[in-house]
């Protein structure tokens, strides 16, 4: 835990679902010593890759749950985060990014950037996170990492430059040539642990003289002594290290690596390049709020003398209690410190501390900035910050995307009922993306997540840990209401029981706003409301919002203006306001003619492109728009965007029409307008189960 700043890298491996992300890490741990045996993902020996502990995941061959780990190469420290691939568990991915300072982008070489490839490089640009992309499956049938390069050129935008070029692709793949070196690299041994380094083969001498002056050209933008050294024609492997670095740390430039970690080759050169290229915590410039000064950004400092700012991204439920992940940007946290929670006000007394392998961990002392350690027995809320009693500083939290499925569940006996409660409120509290609550009307308990697969492996593990029998419903839609058009309200709301009475009156409008946002605007003139009961207005207006008057889901994209209004010296009171709040709304919506939305999905199906005939047809009788295709000999991916709720027990349907060959994945894209004749009969369905 002593080593040095300088030598510490804390990087996250992220990528399209199998592509390869966990096989990659098992190749690291592996060669850097940290296990002594390679397992597979869906491995043979019934154990599974070691950073998928989880029993589903070893069983579905699917990364659920993120996993950390720490290992060492070549004196530097190394600490890894395993992410999910499948959009369902993309918190997982958001929250690892958050706090890390550099990633790994694995692309496949025949798939190359694929629709998740999309969406993860977006959230590596959100967290500004600097990468290597590395091109895995060298030894595919159809392997073709220059195609693979342009690719993040064209699609993602990124600066792209090769480091290797490959020798040999497919079944004739033995290595990779490195550019800078200008050496031919090999792997060898039962597990490719011994790498050799050889003269360039005289077939590829040509192509690898065109490649790296190609590297040099786009390199030497970073370093003015490159740049002047290629024109002497004297530059040296430093000076080159030193510019890819540059580029690379500024997020200008991304260096590509390749191999077959399946095969294990490429993976050693890749673990050089992780020490070479990207960056130390202190290379990252990281900030915080003070709360004391209004929220005025502070940068914090690598200095182990400074007070503690640390972050909690993830929380996890053990045996052993609750286990809050942390990553420390600032000064050090050692056992028996006292440290604040600064959304909750806190004291918390620092109990265990812990370096996480996967599922397994190690006592340790204290931990410096950049280490990514855990806690035991502490409670907070994913993202809250912790600092040294004297510091009120708040760390930005994560994004969470809203769910867009819902399923309402049943318990089938009284045990199940308790243990159903108990697995919910840890579900919750470990994933925000993961969400509960009870329907006021039907009495049933709700679960809402981000897709199928993601309810699906909570519900498994509802019946694993928790022994919870429950019988589920028909999955619902999340939907919501929004008005067409302007209209006005005038509503006085006059209550007169005996003693003091009730009375408000609101004048405004409601009008459509930007997609999926509300706002309160108080254009009140001359104290007609006074100013203590303009709050009460905006509460009144927020809680009609959470059921809308068509199918009873929320209102979104909304406007709410208030003008003027009245009020009584006596009988004016805070709920009287909201409550004629509240009643303007009702009055004002329907005849602003609301519609109702659906959630559209972005898809993408990939597979042979002998079946995309099939693709393009259950893609129409699914109400889809095709966004575009793209045929690459006999690879296909189509891009849609399509309704979620006509997409449920579409994996099934894919498998049977291309005979299990095909994949696709789905996000959230956008909420559209419902066709008239859905809209009549959700209005209808609703309307009876009332």
């Amino acid at each position: 835990m002593n080593t040095s700043i300088e030598k510490m890298r804390n990087i996250g491996i992220s990528a399209h679902i199998d592509s390869g992300k966990t096989t990659l890490t098992e190749r690291i741990l592996f060669y850097t010593k940290k296990i002594n045996k390679i397992h597979e993902v869906n491995g043979k020996d019934g154990k599974g890759a070691t950073m998928d502990s989880m029993e589903l995941e070893k069983e579905r061959g699917i990364t659920i749950t993120s996993a950390a780990t720490t290992v060492n190469w070549k004196d530097h420290v190394i600490n890894i985060i395993d992410t999910p691939g499948h959009v369902d568990f993309t918190i997982e991915v958001e929250r690892s990014l958050r706090v890390l300072d550099s990633a790994i982008l694995v692309l496949c070489s025949v798939g190359g950037v694929q629709s998740q490839t999309i969406t993860v490089d977006r959230q590596l640009k959100r967290y500004k996170v600097p990468r290597v992309a590395f091109i895995n499956k060298l030894d595919r049938v159809g392997a073709d990492p220059f195609r693979v390069k342009n690719q993040l050129k064209d699609h993602l935008g990124h600066n792209a430059v090769l480091m290797q070029i490959p020798i040999g692709l497919e079944d004739k793949h033995e290595g990779v040539v490195d550019l800078v070196s200008m050496k031919a690299v090999y792997f060898d041994g039962n597990d490719g642990e011994k790498v050799w380094i050889e003269e360039i083969p005289p077939e590829l001498k040509d192509q690898a003289d065109r490649s790296r002056e190609e590297m040099l050209d786009v390199v030497s933008m970073f370093s003015d002594e490159l740049m002047e050294a290629v024109l002497e024609g004297q530059e040296t492997e430093e000076f080159i290290y030193e510019a890819v670095r540059n580029g690379t740390i500024t997020g200008d430039l991304t260096p590509v690596f390749m191999g077959s970690a399946y095969r294990n080759k490429g993976v050693q050169p890749l673990l050089d390049a992780i020490v070479r290229y990207l960056p130390n915590p202190a290379d990252v410039a990281n900030y915080a709020k003070d709360l004391d000064q209004d929220g005025k950004e502070v940068r914090l400092e690598s200095d182990p003398d400074a007070g503690c700012v640390a972050l909690a991204f993830k929380l996890e439920d053990g045996p052993y209690g609750q286990l809050t992940y942390l990553r420390v940007y600032q000064g050090e946290v050692k056992r028996r410190d006292q440290l604040l929670n600064t959304r909750s006000q806190q004291t918390i007394r620092v109990g265990r501390l812990v370096k996480m392998h996967a599922d397994t961990m190690a006592d340790i002392t204290r931990a410096e900035n950049g280490d990514i350690v855990a806690l035991f027995g502490i409670d907070c809320r994913s993202g809250d910050t912790f600092v040294t009693p004297g510091l009120n500083y708040s760390m930005t939290s994560i994004f969470v995307p809203e769910p867009v499925i819902s399923l309402a569940v049943k318990p089938v006996d009284n045990k199940s009922s308790d243990n159903l409660a108990k697995a919910l409120q840890r579900f919750v509290k470990e994933d925000p993306t993961f969400k509960t609550y009870v329907d006021s009307e039907s009495k049933q308990t709700i679960i809402q997540g981000m897709g199928e697969l993601h309810l699906d492996v909570y519900l498994e593990r509802m019946k694993r840990e928790y022994r919870t029998e429950v019988e589920t419903g028909k999955p619902q839609v999340a939907y919501r209401e929004a008005i067409s058009q302007r209209a006005e309200f005038d509503y006085t709301h006059k209550k007169q029981t005996g003693g003091a009475g009730q009375f408000g009156r609101v004048v405004g409008y409601i009008e459509p706003f930007s997609d999926g946002s509300y706002e309160f605007v108080n254009e009140v003139k001359g104290g007609n409301i006074p100013k203590e009961y303009i709050p009460s207005c905006a509460k009144g207006f927020q809680s009609a919002l959470n059921k809308g008057r068509l199918i009873g889901f929320p209102v979104t994209s909304i406007r709410t203006v208030l003008v003027d209004g009245q009020s009584h010296p006596v009988d004016s009171s805070d709920i009287a306001f909201q409550a004629a709040a509240r009643q303007a709304f009702r009055e004002a919506y329907l005849k602003a003619k609301p519609q109702i939305l659906e959630p559209i999905m972005k898809l993408s199906v990939e597979g042979p492109s002998e079946f995309i005939g099939n693709y393009f047809s259950s893609i129409n009788q699914r109400r889809g728009i095709i966004i575009s295709t793209v045929e690459d000999g006999t690879f296909a991916r189509v891009d849609a965007k399509v309704p979620l709720s006509e997409m449920f027990g579409y994996a099934t349907i894919l498998r049977s029409l291309t005979q299990g060959k095909a994949e696709f994945t789905m996000e959230f894209l956008k909420y559209g307008k419902v066709p008239s004749n859905i809209a009549e009969a959700l209005k209808e369905e609703y309307r009876e189960s009332k």
